[in-house]
């Protein structure tokens, strides 16, 4: 039986889509009959400087051999995981550090054009040509992550998806009088949108909003201001069967995040028949989501995203239609296909 580690980069106390992947590609690993185990290391990004100390901690790992066994391939997911030594690496990237790469001189990065800003953003591009170019096979988790590889870094790559952990678990049910939001409550996710669209929404839809994160004050506090206390529900951190039912429930998903790598909410509004509302620069929900096939795309301003949700909660016939068209798309989705490309070869 070849014997496989997963490499994770772990923020303590933070769980999200990263996390779940590496946590449910072990699980896979497992069930298609390898050996496999997780390699964890603790991860700060601040300040800039210590990127470069998280990827020599990764190179200093001998992952060859654990007592006295051989380990026949390691997988590395996201930066720095790529820097580790090993005779068959395998990277399926999640991303790359996106704060020196696509998100650089935004709002969502601390990196602007600062002599020491470029230097480091520049050190740190080429270190992940080098490493990533070691891979004896690179595969991306989406196309947004495959199209920044080749354009950051001129490395080609094999974009694989894979299923929500939920995919089994996630059912349809009536359209109500709320649109759902869900994930972490951080500015690049713009929840904000979503809030501020839903002023420009029929006055009996509400939002709700599921998810933790360090900007939910700032998000409430807008709220407040726009006079929508009692049409915006913050939900918290929230247990799968009730995110399952609110899934189910849902008018439809917003989901306008900015450049976003993959989004598990996109898969898990398609598998619970829901159309998802989305802009043209979220990144990889953008490639999910065709406007009026299985959603609808707009762009990132809260009266275009506040019109489609009047439309749809005007139209609920359309956005069944819409629904299902999501749901046969996603559920073509399989753990299998991509299991088979990581062990090629073994």
């Amino acid at each position: 039986m070849s014997r496989l580690v997963v490499c994770e980069a772990q923020v303590p106390f933070i769980r999200g889509g990263a996390e779940s992947l590496v946590r449910e590609l072990v699980a896979q690993l497992r069930h298609h009959g390898y050996d496999t185990d997780r390699v964890s290391v603790p991860f700060k990004w601040y300040p800039p400087e210590a990127l470069f100390s998280h990827a020599a901690a990764w190179r200093l790992l001998d992952l060859g051999e654990s007592a006295g066994r051989r380990i026949d391939r390691v997988i590395a997911t996201k930066f720095p995981t790529y820097c580790v030594r090993h005779p068959d690496k395998v990277t399926w990237l999640v991303h790359q550090y996106r704060a020196a790469y696509e998100l650089a001189d935004t709002a969502f990065s601390e990196f602007a054009h600062a002599p020491l800003d470029v230097a480091v953003r520049d050190r740190l591009i080429d270190l992940d040509t080098t490493m990533l170019g070691e891979s004896t096979a690179i595969y991306t988790i989406a196309k947004t992550v495959t199209a920044r590889l080749a354009r950051y870094n001129g490395l080609a790559a094999e974009t694989l998806y894979h299923p929500p952990r939920l995919a089994a678990r996630l059912q349809s049910g009536p359209f109500g009088r709320y649109v759902l939001s869900v994930g972490r409550l951080e500015s690049v996710k713009r929840v904000d949108l979503a809030i501020r669209a839903l002023a420009a929404a029929p006055a009996d839809v509400h939002l709700y909003v599921a998810g933790t994160g360090t900007q939910r004050e700032t998000f409430e506090q807008l709220a407040a201001s726009l006079g929508l206390d009692d049409r915006v529900r913050f939900l918290g951190e929230i247990d799968d069967e009730t995110l399952i039912g609110l899934y189910a429930g849902a008018l439809a998903v917003i989901y306008p995040p900015y450049d976003e790598d993959f989004g598990y909410v996109t898969l898990e509004a398609f598998l619970s028949k829901k159309p998802v509302i989305t802009t043209h620069d979220a990144g990889e929900p953008a490639f999910f989501v065709v406007d009026g096939v299985n959603g609808r795309v707009t762009d990132p301003d809260p009266a275009a995203i506040g019109a489609a949700i009047a439309d749809l909660h005007g139209r609920r016939d359309e956005a069944a239609r819409l629904g299902e068209a999501g749901y046969e798309q996603a559920r073509q989705i399989t753990w299998t296909a991509t299991i088979e490309r990581l062990v090629q070869g073994l």
